[in-house]
């Protein structure tokens, strides 16, 4: 079982941003959409690339080596190349910090 992972204070993500955090051994990206708080493993299901530093927009993400384009709240597959969606993790806010969590084997 996984635990929590202290990210940063939950106050230093301005909306918009997104931070890079080991989890577990997992890279992921943690974003600020809407005032919430979203995470994702940041490897593109298409060919492994990280899709973090991509365009991001209205929520969405395209990745910058293919153009592959996610939904950063869900994962979901919105354009190819990709066809299968980004794996998310699970975010909490405890005490003022970001928390994250990869849950997928628990």
């Amino acid at each position: 079982m996984s635990d929590w992972i202290d990210v940063m204070a939950d106050s230093a993500l301005a909306e918009g941003e997104h931070i890079l955090a080991d989890v577990d051994g997992v890279a992921a990206a943690v974003f600020r959409i809407e005032g919430a708080v979203y995470a994702i493993e940041d490897v593109c299901t298409h060919d492994g690339a990280e899709i973090a530093s991509g365009i991001r927009q209205n929520g969405e993400i395209i990745c910058p080596r293919h153009g592959a384009k996610f939904c950063l709240k869900t994962g979901r597959v919105l354009r190819g190349p990709a066809y299968e969606d980004l794996p998310c993790l699970s975010v909490r806010v405890e005490k003022g910090l970001i928390q994250v969590k990869d849950d997928r084997w628990d």
